[in-house]
């Protein structure tokens, strides 16, 4: 797939949600841990962690389980861990700083604003929830609609399609190695997040920026350097 070049007009930004948006990554490790407990396995969490970030809830778990589970037992393995980090994150909830000044920003430029993420529709209310935006989002794409999650780019091409924006036009945002990957796999630009990963384990040739967080993206007046596209 080859890679748009920086100056090629973009329509829309594409945003993972664990680690890009919210700060949750160190809370979804910790609920895997005590999720693993409670079922009696004993694992490696920076393992598990490197294996599985990105992927969707039922292929998490048809890893963590490591044999072929039923749909009736995904979803309810499922929900036992999300809410297990759903109680742990919530009482401390926290955006990846600058995210929603950010966010307030790209709406001001005539750009569209579109998750893709691997987490489920009670995570993403959650998250969504407590961001409170002032406009949601123009698409938002789960892993529990049936596609493949990360490295596999059907999560970000179909809210690149709701959004009625051809792959070449958007640019992700992530925080894990195998999001950047899908990125590159789906023929969009990508900036790294590097909230939860080194810049170098982030780095690829259609990463066009490498930040801590927002504020450095504002600050270096990243969104002036786009070539937004007019309709």
């Amino acid at each position: 797939m080859s890679i748009p070049d920086r100056t090629e007009p973009v329509e829309a930004l594409i945003f993972d949600m664990d680690g890009t948006m919210i700060d949750s990554m160190g809370f979804h490790a910790q609920s895997w841990d005590m999720f693993a407990h409670q079922h009696g396995l004993s694992i490696g969490i920076d393992d598990l962690m490197r294996r599985t970030t990105g992927r969707t809830g039922a292929e998490c778990m048809r890893e963590l389980f490591q044999r072929d589970l039923d749909q009736d037992e995904v979803w309810a393995l499922i929900s036992e861990k999300e809410q297990i980090y759903r109680n742990l994150f919530g009482p401390v909830f926290a955006e990846v700083a600058g995210f929603k000044a950010f966010a307030a920003q790209i709406l001001v430029k005539g750009l569209k604003l579109g998750v893709g993420t691997a987490g489920d529709q009670h995570n993403i209310a959650f998250a969504l929830g407590h961001l409170a935006l002032p406009t949601s989002p123009h698409a938002v794409v789960g892993g529990d609609e049936g596609l493949p999650g990360k490295p596999d780019p059907a999560i970000f091409l179909e809210a690149a399609h709701r959004m009625s924006a051809s792959a070449s036009a958007c640019i992700v945002f992530e925080d894990a190695p195998f999001g950047i990957e899908a990125a590159r796999r789906a023929g969009m630009r990508a900036v790294a997040i590097c909230s939860t990963h080194t810049q170098a384990q982030l780095a690829g040739p259609h990463v066009i920026a490498a930040v801590r967080d927002y504020h450095e993206l504002m600050n270096s007046n990243f969104l002036e350097t786009l070539n937004v596209a007019t309709s």
